[in-house]
Parts: C-alpha cells; sequence; structure tokens
C-alpha cells in the first residue's frame, strides 16, 4: 500500500503521550497513530469479528458439545 505523509500540529503534552504510548506498545509514532485512526474508523472492529466469527464456526462443534441445549439443566450445563 502507498503511504502518504500527512503533517499534523499537537500540543507537547498530546505528542510526548503519543510518543510513550507507542514505545510502551514497541512501535513508531506513525504506526501508532495509524492504528488509533484504524480503530476509530473500525477497521480493527470489523476485522475482529470476522476473525471472531471465523473462530466460532471452526469450534462450533467444540462449543455446542459443552454448552449444548442438551446440556440444560445439569450441573455441568450451568458453569
Amino acid at each position: 500500500m502507498a503511504k502518504t505523509q500527512l503533517n499534523v500540529r499537537v500540543d507537547e503534552g498530546t505528542a510526548r503521550a503519543a510518543r510513550e504510548r507507542a514505545l510502551e506498545r514497541g512501535m513508531s509514532v506513525n504506526r501508532y497513530i495509524e492504528e488509533l485512526v484504524r480503530q476509530d474508523t473500525g477497521e480493527v472492529g470489523h476485522t475482529f469479528v470476522e476473525a471472531a466469527a471465523d473462530f466460532m464456526k471452526q469450534y462450533e462443534s467444540v462449543f455446542a458439545e459443552e454448552f449444548g441445549p442438551d446440556r440444560e439443566g445439569t450441573s455441568e450445563g450451568r458453569r
């Protein structure tokens, strides 16, 4: 994907916070800001929901066996 440079002006406290959070997460400030924008636009949330749906599809039989309707009313079914 092609990159576009975007220059923004923020106060020193915001800049310091961005640098600190990026460092804590082991990423560049550019990557940190990019991820914040993606989260704000819902891209990350959409990706998470897709991954969760794939996971549930893959393990549907395991969940059905453990938590399915035939388990209701038993002590094991009420965990």
